[in-house]
């Protein structure tokens, strides 16, 4: 197994560009959404890691990998039609995939994930925003492929944590369920992963504090 751990990030980046590039069908749904044109649209989270992780130790590129992470921000129309009407049209652009894709504008989130989750969620501006709130910061990864055929990736929180096989906690909502849950899986799946524990007091911290609310 390649241990790209001690890399700077800036040849991670270049690591994650050769990755994603040689994925065929990774590559074939960032050219969908480019031609689709969808507002800030990126593919994201464990499609992502989880090729990365399947490229260092010696798996299948498809292992593991539960769903493809669609997300977009349409602010002007909030409605669930709306969204299913994105939904229905990406899936039909990839036929091979659509059972697997999950699909979310991430401008109407905050309507529905305290009741899906328990816990409050705050009003986005961009998509990108929303990495900043995964469970874990291992997950919070973005790739879309722009008009220039190149790629353009966004990781918040670096991309150290992925080359380490490393899942890092991303204290700044009350995940902790979620993220025990998912590191449960995935070291299952992945058995080479190093799990950082959730902190003791993070949840009890999250909680006392509201989050802010956009009128």
């Amino acid at each position: 197994m390649m241990n790209f751990s001690q890399c700077r990030e800036s040849g991670l980046i270049s690591d994650l560009q050769r990755i994603v590039l040689s994925t065929p069908h990774l590559m074939n749904i960032l050219k969908i959404l480019r031609e689709l044109d969808l507002p800030d649209a990126w593919l994201v989270s464990g499609a992502i890691y989880q090729t990365v992780w399947n490229r260092l130790t010696a798996r299948s590129p498809m292992n593991g990998i539960k769903d493809f992470d669609v997300i977009y921000f349409d602010s002007c129309d909030l409605s669930y039609e709306a969204e299913d009407r994105v939904i229905q049209r990406v899936r039909a652009a990839l036929p091979d995939l659509a059972d697997r894709l999950e699909i979310k504008n991430q401008a109407r989130v905050h309507f529905w994930f305290e009741q899906r989750f328990g816990h409050p969620y705050p009003q986005l501006e961009t998509s990108l925003q929303s990495l900043e709130n995964y469970a874990s910061k291992t997950h919070a990864v973005a790739v879309r492929l722009t008009k220039m055929g190149t790629l353009d990736i966004q990781a918040p929180f670096g991309l150290q944590d992925i080359f380490a096989l490393r899942l890092t906690p991303n204290t700044r909502l009350a995940n902790e369920k979620t993220y025990r849950e998912k590191a449960a899986r995935m070291t299952r799946v992945w058995p080479e992963l190093t799990v950082i524990p959730w902190p003791e007091t993070a949840s009890k911290q999250v909680a006392a504090k509201p989050l802010p609310v956009q009128n």
